[in-house]
């Protein structure tokens, strides 16, 4: 595996993740019936890697233990004949997704928590392999603890009983059915969740409640700056 001198900052990991991606996309994209002939299932266990200079090989695993970085999925030639073409080279991608990952973050081991955060920000911009395989478009965010934050806000300030961005949000280009939403559950009365119903999140678990279950009103919500859903006031309350 080639590795010259260890990326240290967040842009010099990023870097060296997006050189690895760029090879791993070309690998199973352009390069794909190259890529296809080298995974052999009558050979050893068989590696994917990406270099930081956005070169692809596929390889036996290094013999060194522990690796000097984490390794990718082996054996991926094992089942190349056993499955769809399309179907295999899905899974591939979803293994080096989570490779690309662990090295990212194996590098970022000495990153203080800020700066791994702002490292995963980054990748999180960028589409996953999986993802430009299969062609698939981004599906927008659910609230999380990230996101969460912007859609209640836009939650207790909305005045017209409507939540302009809890569980659904208005991210232009990216597409979405119409049911996308109808995991998100009440965090009260398990209820599915519904645009023409007013929701507000808990800053403290992260948790959605129909307004109605927690008896938050918009007009209440425009007033709160820290909602905490009754089991958040309960537990906070206890010695």
């Amino acid at each position: 595996m080639q590795m010259a001198s260890t990326p240290r900052t967040v842009e010099e990991i990023f870097k060296d993740y997006t050189a690895r991606r760029t090879a791993i996309v070309r690998a199973l994209s352009q390069d794909v019936d190259e890529f296809y002939g080298l995974c052999d299932p009558d050979k050893e266990n068989l590696c994917l890697y990406g270099h930081p200079n956005e070169t692809w090989e596929v390889t036996l695993p290094a013999e060194e233990v522990p690796p000097e970085l984490p390794e990718p999925a082996l054996g991926i030639n094992f089942a190349r004949d056993g499955m769809n073409r399309r179907d295999w080279l899905s899974l591939v991608a979803v293994h080096s997704d989570s490779w690309l990952l662990s090295v990212a973050f194996y590098l970022g081991a000495r990153l203080n928590r800020n700066e791994r955060k702002r490292l995963f920000g980054l990748i999180n911009d960028l589409p996953t392999v999986f993802e430009v395989v299969t062609e698939r478009k981004p599906v927008k965010d659910k609230p999380t603890a990230d996101s969460g934050s912007k859609s209640r806000s836009s939650t207790k300030r909305s005045s017209d009983g409507q939540v302009k961005s809890n569980p659904k949000f208005a991210d232009e280009g990216y597409e979405e059915e119409d049911d996308e939403h109808s995991e998100t559950l009440c965090g009260s009365c398990g209820g599915n969740y519904n645009a023409d119903e007013f929701w507000i999140g808990c800053d403290i678990c992260e948790r959605w409640f129909h307004g109605k279950c927690v008896k938050i009103t918009p007009a209440k919500a425009e007033s709160i700056k820290q909602y905490k859903c009754p089991s958040c006031s309960l537990r906070r309350g206890r010695p």
